[in-house]
């Protein structure tokens, strides 16, 4: 019971003083490179800099790096439960294949039978973007998606996914014929000149709202966080680590990570799903 109680004190503590140590040691500013002069919480790069680790080029990457650490993380958990798979699953491998069957299930409401084609890549996408976010709530950690340079690349990544889906499924005429505006008729023909710049336009634009929507939305989470535990330690006068202000925001955070990394998620299947034949899909419903 004791060794619990210790343990159980030693989380809460290193919750709350994690971040507390963070700004009281002089890290809470905006850092140039890596969050373009924004208010967060420093990671532990930021520490390894302030000892003259890294002689500022670990602080320019610091995005790349934690994004890199999730993908790894990632890979090695996959990894794990593949390679020690059992027809009794484990407390891993049962918690991994209810995370896939719960998200199979959200594609196939979508995509129906074309949800086992389109699963790793929007599965995979979740995951990571949910990771990604939740990373900036724990001490010491970094959310890349506070970074425009990651959501953008997350964004053109889908946007080239769903444009080499649109020309494999429907082939170049096809493809063309679905930016025209799938024109049957005289008038709609007439209409071309028209629709297609209005196309071109809309595809443009899907990537520039998934970027900026995801980036916008956990920046001001991490923001959030960071302003109240700097007013919680300037109230280190009524008590010695000062008060735990950011304690709701966290729990907050934590759904508004779990919506971005949906929303990004579901817009990625249904830009698939608008690509895709709608005849095939039609008959496949």
């Amino acid at each position: 019971m004791i060794p619990v109680t210790v343990n159980k004190l030693f989380q809460i503590l290193f919750f709350w003083l994690g971040p507390v140590l963070q700004v009281t040691s002089g890290g809470g500013h905006g850092e140039e490179g890596g969050h373009g002069g924004v208010e967060h919480l420093p990671s532990a790069v930021t520490f390894l800099e302030k000892y003259g680790i890294g002689h500022g080029v670990l602080e320019t990457w610091v995005n790349v790096i934690y994004a890199f650490a999730v993908a790894i993380f990632l890979c090695l958990v996959a990894t794990h439960v593949y390679a020690r798979r059992r027809m009794i699953p484990g407390p891993l491998q049962n918690f991994v294949e209810m995370l896939v069957e719960g998200m199979y299930n959200f594609i196939y409401s979508i995509l129906g039978k074309d949800a086992k084609l389109y699963i790793p890549f929007v599965g995979t996408l979740f995951f990571y973007i949910l990771a990604l976010n939740w990373l900036g709530m724990i001490p010491g950690g970094h959310s890349p998606s506070t970074s425009l340079n990651i959501t953008a690349s997350m964004a053109i990544m889908v946007f080239l996914y769903v444009q080499y889906i649109g020309i494999r499924r429907q082939g170049i005429g096809g493809y063309l014929h679905h930016m025209a505006g799938s024109p049957s008729d005289v008038v709609t023909w007439c209409m071309v000149p028209l629709m297609f710049p209005l196309h071109l336009i809309g595809e443009l634009a899907k990537p520039l709202s998934l970027a900026l929507r995801l980036f916008g939305n956990i920046t001001g989470e991490d923001v959030l966080i960071a302003v109240f535990v700097g007013l919680g330690v300037a109230l280190i006068s009524f008590s010695p680590v000062g008060i735990p202000l950011q304690f709701p925001f966290y729990f907050l955070g934590l759904i508004l990570s779990t919506v971005q990394a949906l929303v990004f998620a579901l817009l990625s299947t249904i830009y698939i799903l608008l690509m895709l034949p709608h005849e095939e899909h039609a008959a496949e419903h």
